[in-house]
């Protein structure tokens, strides 16, 4: 696999790790925590837990399946990027508002649903 592709993997995992994260067996988090986000190889964790690292790859492999199931079935980070990007565009579009105190309201409003949209 290339490194932007690589990349693009991990980034897409870590954000489905936060969504469905906790719908995973204790085992499943912490080999694609140490995998995905601490960056341990393969040996590095079979060497951890005192398996193979055929193993690791197999329960790495149905973690990252299981999360997509779930993606697939639920929609949640695909939901989040539609509101982000909505957001987003709302934002472009109240700066170009002259200043008013409506406009700066429609902006604060914004700054919160943002915020808000991104600690859920």
């Amino acid at each position: 696999m290339r490194e932007p592709e690589a990349l693009e993997k991990t980034n897409r995992i870590n954000l489905l790790f936060d969504f469905y994260g906790p719908l995973l067996t204790d085992r499943q988090r912490l080999f694609l925590k140490y995998y995905f986000h601490d960056d341990y190889s393969l040996g590095e964790i079979a060497s951890e837990f005192g398996i193979s690292r055929q193993a690791v790859f197999e329960h790495i492999r149905r973690a990252e399946e299981t999360l997509e199931s779930y993606e697939d079935r639920l929609g949640l980070l695909a939901r989040h990027e539609r509101l982000t990007a909505l957001i987003t565009e709302l934002e472009r579009a109240a700066e170009k508002l002259p200043e008013t105190a409506d406009a700066a309201a429609v902006r604060s409003a914004l700054a919160r649903l943002r915020q808000a949209v991104e600690n859920d």
